[in-house]
């Protein structure tokens, strides 16, 4: 039988550090992973190649799952997207169809003091977005800057269809199913075509789910209540554009950026699961790569939902997220999260998790 594989991508700015430390977590708990490495991005760029050569694309095509880290370099901003590392991401998502980006934002006991709000709001949050990730005004045509007589103008379209909307809704339902069964639905329903189908198809499905709660809100009125009242929201279901912006902002509720993980699931089917990529949400961050001062923490989780969501591992999933919980129960932290504590650079982090594992 062929051994489970990994396709990992480690990518740009912090990307390799932060990689090599989920890296390391994932073999302690899984030795028979496969887990071989691939350029992309900048990392790709910087060497005459494609953001997303034609040897990773190999890689990928062959791996169960995807463990990426991230992409983007300043030297690159402004060009046109094929000329940027970014377009390695883009093309992921599509050639995949990487219809469905889960977003878990939780805040760790002793961290809520690191949140930007009071600790009493966010002591305890445990929320998840559910983001479509394939549609919408990134993907829609047409997308270009013209000019017409004599007058530069730019067009997005925003566009989805009914069975788009239906399958992210079912992802949305069923992951409330194993939380605490609410589901808010945001759009632009009082604006937009796109969100008025939206909110028919998304009450279509909720009909199928019972014992699931089913509310709706405005995309303004749901980015003033996530720092409003953000214990309140258990799943979060959203378009592409809305979903970029509120996971985000929900992110930084915990404090850091650097905590957050994420998962992009897709409609193939691998031996144990579901074909995903797997990363932190936190980008790049040239300023402090190379530095060892990075925080590993949304890689290390990223690794744990590959576990749950590709290979159908739920005991490891769970064990990394509990390693992780008590590194910070322990007082330890790395550099933007530390306060009175000396901070930990990224190795020692991921040494303490590797300890309590």
């Amino acid at each position: 039988m062929k051994a489970p594989e990994v396709a990992v991508l480690p990518g740009d700015g912090i990307g390799p550090e932060v990689t090599r430390a989920a890296v390391r977590v994932l073999r302690a708990v899984r030795g028979d992973i496969e887990c071989s490495e691939g350029l992309v991005g900048g990392a790709a760029l910087e060497r005459g190649l494609t953001a997303y050569p034609a040897e990773t694309r190999d890689l990928c095509d062959r791996a169960d799952a995807i463990l990426f880290g991230s992409v983007g370099l300043p030297q690159y901003d402004g060009k046109p997207l094929p000329e940027r590392p970014e377009f390695a991401l883009f093309l992921l998502r599509r050639d995949y169809e990487l219809y469905a980006n889960l977003r878990p934002v939780q805040v760790f006991p002793g961290l809520e003091d690191a949140s930007s709000l009071k600790p009493e709001l966010v002591r305890g949050l445990d929320l998840l977005v559910v983001r479509e990730l394939t549609g919408g005004i990134y993907f829609g045509q047409p997308k270009e800057q013209r000019t017409v007589e004599g007058v530069d103008e730019a067009v997005d379209t925003m566009f989805y269809r009914a069975p788009e909307i239906e399958r992210i809704a079912r992802v949305a339902f069923e992951a409330a199913r194993a939380r605490r069964r609410k589901v808010t639905s945001v759009d632009k329903q009082n604006i937009l075509e796109t969100s008025r189908l939206w909110r028919r198809v998304v009450d279509a499905v909720a009909r199928e789910y019972p014992d699931v709660r089913i509310d709706h809100l405005l995309v303004d009125n749901a980015a003033m209540q996530l720092v409003r009242r953000p214990s309140e929201f258990d799943v979060i279901v959203t378009e592409n554009m809305f979903g970029d912006i509120l996971s985000d902002e929900a992110a930084i509720l915990t404090g850091s950026i650097g905590t957050l993980p994420s998962a992009s699931l897709g409609t193939r089917r691998v031996a144990h699961g579901r074909f995903g990529l797997y990363e932190p949400i936190g980008g790049t961050a040239p300023d402090i790569a190379g530095k060892n001062v990075a925080n590993p923490t949304a890689a290390i989780l990223s690794a744990a939902l590959l576990l749950r969501y590709s290979f159908g591992d739920d005991a490891n999933a769970a064990c990394i997220e509990s390693a992780v919980e008590r590194t910070y129960a322990d007082g330890l932290r790395t550099s933007e999260l530390a306060r009175a504590t000396p901070a930990l650079p990224t190795q020692g982090f991921t040494e303490a998790v590797l300890e309590r594992l």
